[in-house]
């Protein structure tokens, strides 16, 4: 049995302005959606995701392996239905139905709600906030009353229930419902309110988007990454370093052209994206890197940054050797990894130290580096 996700986004948004739908729209550097449906591909737990959208969006959004493609209906009801439906014949035990414009959702957040669905004596769950502030009604803009604030709860989604109870409640449901609880409590579901999250906010008018870009500063997912490589000394008169040909009396042993420096550097951003190391991507035991100009390695590593949507903002690497000297050529190196990655090279630093003679490197048998590097969403 398994977990899935429905997330609705199917709307129009008009309160938001603006010349797209909300959920289209950009914040902070990623569209509402993006983040939204990013935050669910972080919880391991959760194995399909169903994106429910309007007809005219379906060509905005691409499906893929662990994402379906839903289209909406008239209403958020009818909408969320059709996502349950796409869900027939699967083995989904529980599923969390959520809102696209709460795009500020935090993983961890997600994987609580899913703790508390698999209690055996839970059918529903829903996170939501106690009213604090003092409530009024009122009209043409004159405060006509006092309304008791007691047990009211401000709701949020993903609200999380049992699959096939939910469907055959969405499937009685007469006309709309404020959301899935209504929907829920119409069939006689009980739902147990469990803690919200004030950042979980939904963007509802213009000025949500600068509300949610406050949030999402503070939830930065900024990633570091480190890389080590060692190669020895073999035939030749010249070492490459950082994409630098240096003159000397040896030259350095490896599959490709050796550069340490930008390998332990490659390994460093695959580090930073969880996505292994050089080998993985460019395996030795394959003829075609034979010799291979490291700076095609560095190249894929800083593409794969921006397919992941991050950007890369700094780069410190430490060549670990008694010769060649470094100094010299370490403002040419660094120009080459900008010129390879678009990192200006303020943000770069290439230094180097030795190890007083002791060691390998000590006994001038081969060069080793290590390199950090530092990620930030675009």
């Amino acid at each position: 049995m398994t977990n899935a996700a429905i997330i609705v986004a199917a709307g129009r948004g008009t309160r938001a302005g603006g010349e797209l739908p909300k959920q289209w729209q950009v914040l902070a550097g990623k569209r509402v959606i993006d983040r939204t449906v990013a935050a669910f591909r972080e919880v391991a737990q959760i194995s399909r995701i169903v994106l429910v959208l309007n007809s005219n969006d379906l060509h905005r959004f691409a499906p893929s392996d662990d994402l379906t493609i839903v289209t909406g209906g008239a209403t958020r009801a009818d909408s969320v239905r059709n996502g349950l439906e796409s869900l027939i014949g699967s083995d989904v035990k529980f599923v969390l139905i959520h809102d696209a414009a709460r795009c500020c959702i935090k993983p961890a957040f997600i994987c609580d709600i899913l703790r508390k669905i698999q209690n055996p004596l839970i059918d529903a769950v829903a996170p939501a906030l106690a009213v604090t502030d003092a409530l009024w009604t009122g009209a043409d803009n004159r405060v006509t009353g006092t309304q008791n604030r007691t047990g009211l709860y401000r709701a949020q989604t993903p609200q999380a229930f049992d699959f096939d109870k939910i469907l055959a409640a969405h499937r009685d449901q007469n006309g709309d419902a404020a959301d899935d609880v209504a929907v829920a409590r119409s069939a006689g579901i009980d739902v147990q309110i469990v803690p919200g999250d004030e950042d979980n906010l939904k963007i509802t008018h213009a000025g949500d988007f600068a509300r949610a870009s406050k949030i999402l500063e503070n939830q930065m997912d900024i990633r570091v990454g480190t890389g080590f490589d060692v190669h020895r000394f073999g035939p030749g008169s010249t070492v490459t370093l950082c994409g630098v040909s240096i003159p000397h009396d040896r030259g350095l042993s490896g599959h490709s052209d050796a550069d340490v420096g930008l390998h332990a550097l490659t390994d460093a951003i695959y580090g930073a994206l969880a996505e292994g190391d050089i080998g993985r991507h460019f395996p030795p035991s394959d003829p075609q890197w034979k010799g291979a100009d490291s700076r095609r390695f560095l190249q894929h590593a800083a593409g794969l940054c921006s397919e992941k949507v991050y950007k890369i903002n700094n780069m410190d690497i430490t060549l670990i050797c008694e010769e060649p000297k470094i100094g010299p050529h370490a403002s040419a190196m660094c120009a080459v990894i900008s010129d390879v990655t678009g990192v200006d090279t303020s943000r770069i630093s290439v230094k180097a130290t030795t190890t007083e003679r002791l060691g390998f490197t000590g006994r001038v048998e081969g060069i080793a580096a290590q390199a950090s590097v530092t990620l930030v969403p675009k």
